[in-house]
């Protein structure tokens, strides 16, 4: 099967060190690949390279068989899209973050697109609630929903569940799990969490230094 995202020798230098070093890695369509290892492994650096919002210093990106290079960086982000650690949600209303994509084109807002999101999210009737009166658990799922606006083909999960409360972090988990089903979703994981990358993820990849050091099935790698 072909790879939906495919890295070539992918690395990435600051100041001298390589925080990501020759990492080649396919990830087939609708599958989950999740990226485990210490503080300082490079996951997160490695994450923010595959969709350019950090430039590879080698090494390149493919979507579909297509060199990422070749797409404009605002529409590769609308294909391959991030949902970070912190949900870094814009001062105004849970629609207006929602609808935050739309500003990546000349899209106007989709107000029905929003209800339908907030409601998968289980956020019904949230749409003019200031962001600044939300929980943690609301912020990260108007997060997800603003990422899913713009109908990625690819998610990009950094540390999803990070700084939740174990109850919020389950409910998280599952609503993610939902989605990655019922949307057909190819996912890169980065966690820390070896029993969320068991729960989640179909392929497991272990960095150490900026590299993979093991890759297999979750029972393989955390044998």
């Amino acid at each position: 099967m072909e790879a939906k995202l495919e890295t070539d020798g992918l690395s990435r230098v600051i100041d001298g060190e390589r925080v990501v070093d020759d990492v080649s890695v396919r990830v087939r369509p609708s599958t989950v690949v999740a990226v485990v290892g210490p503080s300082g492994a490079g996951k997160s650096s490695f994450l923010r390279l595959l969709n350019r919002l950090d430039e590879p210093t080698e090494g390149t990106v493919f979507l579909d068989g297509t060199d990422y290079r070749e797409f404009d960086p605002q529409h590769l982000r609308r294909r391959v899209g991030l949902i970070p650690q912190d949900p870094a949600l814009h001062p105004g209303t849970v629609a207006e973050n929602v609808a935050a994509g739309a500003r990546l084109g000349d899209d106007s807002i989709d107000r029905e697109r929003v209800s339908t999101l907030l409601s998968r999210m289980g956020l019904s009737g949230y749409e003019h609630r200031d962001v600044a009166d939300l929980s943690g658990g609301e912020r990260q799922r108007v997060s997800i929903a603003r990422t899913l606006y713009v109908d990625p083909e690819v998610l990009l999960l950094d540390e999803p569940t990070a700084h939740l409360d174990a109850e919020t972090e389950a409910r998280i988990e599952d609503l993610l799990a939902e989605l990655i089903r019922d949307d057909d979703l190819t996912c890169v994981l980065v966690t820390h969490d070896t029993a969320q990358a068991t729960r989640l993820g179909d392929r497991v990849v272990r960095f150490a230094d900026g590299r993979i050091v093991e890759s297999g099935g979750p029972a393989e790698v955390f044998a």
